[in-house]
């Protein structure tokens, strides 16, 4: 680390008490993400569980990035990223409670707009979330609609494990056991 005050490394190793909304924005732009997970439930209406998230990963040298990010923002919470992997030294700050995302984090990047092709995924994004708060994940039309939104966000789902269909396949096979 250098003596000078002024260098690099001081200036990214030690973040100012307030952190400018702009760079947080352009944070996010390179290490966040704007993602909506589904999962298999039996014990949901539709046996498929929407799980709206936001996160931004960084190198366990910058978890104080995070803390920051995560101070700002007064919610979320800071883990390993993949805590199975031996070789992967990041943590990763996430926002899953909808309130949260919907009065916080929504509000934020609605103020201070992403400029890149991850603003199409935040806009959708942003729309899940609010069809969520009316209900709409608890109904079989709006479960099919929040699918489709949630595939066409992040380079149309090209890392997806699961296939849109076999998500609506589960959908249609959950209707006819009703």
């Amino acid at each position: 680390m250098s003596d000078n005050v002024l260098s690099a490394d001081n200036q990214q190793e030690r973040p100012t008490k307030i952190l400018n909304p702009w760079y947080i924005v352009g944070f996010v732009e390179g290490e966040g993400t704007f993602h909506i997970a589904f999962y298999s439930d039996p014990n949901m209406k539709q046996k498929i569980k929407v799980i709206p998230e936001f996160h931004v990963n960084q190198s366990y040298l910058r978890i104080s990035t995070l803390k920051e990010i995560k101070k700002h923002f007064g919610c979320g919470y800071i883990k390993v990223n993949h805590a199975g992997r031996e070789n992967d030294d990041t943590y990763v700050f996430v926002v899953r409670d909808r309130k949260d995302l919907l009065n916080k984090i929504i509000p934020f990047f609605r103020k201070y707009p992403l400029r890149s092709t991850k603003r199409s995924s935040f806009d959708k994004f942003a729309r899940i979330i609010e069809m969520i708060n009316l209900g709409k994940h608890r109904e079989r039309n709006g479960v099919k609609k929040i699918i489709d939104i949630a595939y066409r966000m992040n380079v149309d789902g090209k890392y997806r494990k699961k296939k849109k269909e076999e998500l609506f396949k589960q959908l249609e096979s959950s209707e006819t056991i009703r």
